[in-house]
């Protein structure tokens, strides 16, 4: 089993420079932990909070990343962007990590970050859908014409083409099963959200895996994101999950995350109980080696750092994480797609 880290915001209180230095402290301490993926989102004009550029920042990153290590977004708000521009970006980047680039990529649900784009809110799945193909011309191909509803491209010659051929991996980020068949059409594998149970992730593969075979698309382990805190039981590790999360959970419920009302958020540890790996460190382990067992997944990230803590606090966190989690998993498997496949929905 691989691990992987998600790379987020930060208060705006804290200073540009603390917040890059954080960043870099958190490459290194995850790769000295053993962690193979590091990723990072997007978002624009967030209230509170700032996120760093993905596409600058993971090129600063590249720098400090060791030969077996990957590097990635998860997500891009893709809509809001010019596929051509962020095609050359992406390319440019994958060019920078020497073909060790995972795009990520989705609609986000800020309708403010569409507005302020001139890009229509209510379109952002169709723009979603025909970037990726624009993206992946101009990835593949020396010469590229398009005819879409959003863009068009005249037999116009390509000039950065990535690595990774015809393209470097996409991931596409969904929670509902519309989303989860588009990332089957349009993606290389559906990036698991972290707000879901595992009966609600099984179902929802099984959606996945029908949509791609149907297509004689291949089927990959899926990208499983999960939040995880050891404590010395599980009310330590709830009552530790609740110090440096339950601000970010009341923020998401702010902006208008369905998934977390205000009864849930009042509610801390019943909200997260289902969907958050809590325990000890063999409880989590445990955990962890179940989920594997019963479903096709891989890498399993997980977030080191919520808005406020500081460069020790997530090193410690990583450092902990690596010993009792990364080294002891390393050689757990997850279960086949096929055998998967072969047995009934949960």
């Amino acid at each position: 089993m691989e691990f992987g880290i998600l790379m987020g915001d930060q208060p705006v209180s804290s200073s540009p420079t603390q917040h890059l230095d954080l960043m870099l402290r958190k490459v290194e301490a995850a790769q000295r932990a053993g962690f193979t993926y590091l990723t990072l989102g997007q978002h624009f004009l967030y209230d509170g909070f700032r996120w760093l550029q993905p596409v600058p920042l993971l090129a600063r990153l590249a720098a400090e990343l060791d030969d077996h290590v990957r590097i990635g977004t998860t997500v891009l708000i893709g809509p809001v962007h010019h596929p051509v521009i962020l095609a050359e970006e992406l390319a440019t980047l994958d060019i920078v990590t020497g073909g060790r680039l995972v795009v990520g990529i989705g609609t986000g649900y800020l309708p403010h970050e569409y507005e302020t784009m001139g890009v229509p809110f209510g379109q952002r799945y169709r723009m979603l859908e025909e970037m990726i193909e624009v993206m992946t011309k101009l990835w593949s191909q020396d010469r590229v014409s398009h005819e879409g509803r959003f863009w068009r491209i005249d037999d116009l010659p390509t000039h950065v083409r990535p690595v990774q051929q015809p393209r470097p991996p996409i991931w596409l980020g969904a929670m509902r099963e519309t989303g989860v068949r588009r990332a089957a059409r349009h993606g290389d594998v559906w990036t698991i959200t972290p707000q879901q149970t595992i009966g609600q992730v099984d179902a929802l593969i099984r959606t996945y895996a029908a949509e791609r075979t149907s297509r004689g698309l291949p089927l990959s382990p899926l990208p499983l994101r999960r939040e995880l805190m050891i404590g010395a039981d599980f009310d330590d590790a709830v009552s530790r999950f609740a110090a440096v999360a339950r601000g970010k959970y009341e923020a998401y419920a702010g902006r208008g995350m369905t998934l977390l009302g205000d009864d849930e958020v009042r509610n801390f540890g019943d909200t997260v109980r289902d969907h958050v790996i809590l325990g000890d460190a063999e409880s989590c382990r445990q955990q962890i080696a179940d989920i594997a067992a019963a479903l096709p997944i891989g890498p399993l990230l997980v977030r080191p750092h919520w808005p406020g803590m500081d460069a020790e606090q997530t090193e410690a966190y990583l450092e902990r994480v690596g010993r009792e989690i990364v080294t002891p998993l390393r050689e757990l498997q997850s279960r086949s797609f096929s055998d998967f496949l072969e047995t009934s929905a949960a």
